[in-house]
């Protein structure tokens, strides 16, 4: 198994030095970069693994670095005084690369109708979203949102000409929200954003430490048993 399908973590909680990423992170305790490629391989080779100097790169914390669409980095807290907290939130690279799919899929002559445009937007959207739900990623659905609800405004707007935005508001979006039939635009703006916190031991495992004990036998138990 390559680098790159296995996901390694250190067996601390606590861990604010520098960080080995590449398409797998190592999260490390702080030490000087140059003993952290001497050590790597070393705990690595007991585990069949090796490393990929091509792919790795050693970044400090509060530098960060993208990984599967995240964005990892240290920041400080608003309103903590100076207290800093690891941060993940979506790439510039992921919101660009989910902007130019809203703008594909809202060009004027794609669909023949506003249902025909949501469907598939709607499931680019939906998806988007729900990945990105479980970090810091409030502003970046806000401004998701705004984005794709112009783009489609837009898109109508060429299909209904009218000599004013008010007129066209009234006739066609009273509500302000775009609907045909039993489609909706999706609203990315009202995900529920559901952050993941720290169970440590509470996480269930189907091993245990604990010992089970079986109950003693008596003797004339035993030599019913054995009758």
């Amino acid at each position: 198994m390559g680098p790159s399908s296995v996901f390694l973590a250190s067996s601390r909680a606590r861990v604010y030095g520098e960080i080995l990423a590449s398409a797998t992170f190592l999260p490390i305790r702080p030490r000087p970069s140059d003993r952290v490629g001497f050590r790597l391989p070393l705990t690595l080779a007991p585990m069949g693994l090796r490393l990929s100097e091509e792919k790795t790169k050693v970044v400090h914390m509060d530098e960060g670095f993208d990984f599967l669409g995240w964005r990892i980095q240290r920041r400080g807290r608003r309103g903590q005084n100076g207290k800093r907290a690891v941060y993940t939130y979506p790439s510039k690279k992921a919101l660009a690369s989910v902007v130019d799919k809203v703008r594909s899929l809202t060009a004027r002559a794609k669909h023949r109708t506003l249902g025909d445009l949501l469907r598939p937007l709607n499931r680019v959207l939906q998806g988007w979203c729900n990945y990105f739900r479980h970090g810091v990623s409030s502003r970046t659905f806000s401004y998701l949102d705004h984005f794709t609800w112009w783009r489609i405004f837009g898109w109508v707007r060429k299909r209904h000409p009218v000599r004013s935005k008010g007129e066209f508001v009234r006739r066609h979006i009273p509500t302000w929200d775009f609907r045909d039939g039993r489609v909706e635009f999706f609203r990315p703006l009202k995900i529920a954003i559901i952050r993941y916190r720290y169970r440590g031991a509470r996480i269930p495992t189907p091993w245990t430490s604990e010992t089970t004990t079986l109950p003693a036998l008596s003797a004339g138990h035993v030599e019913s048993r054995m009758r």
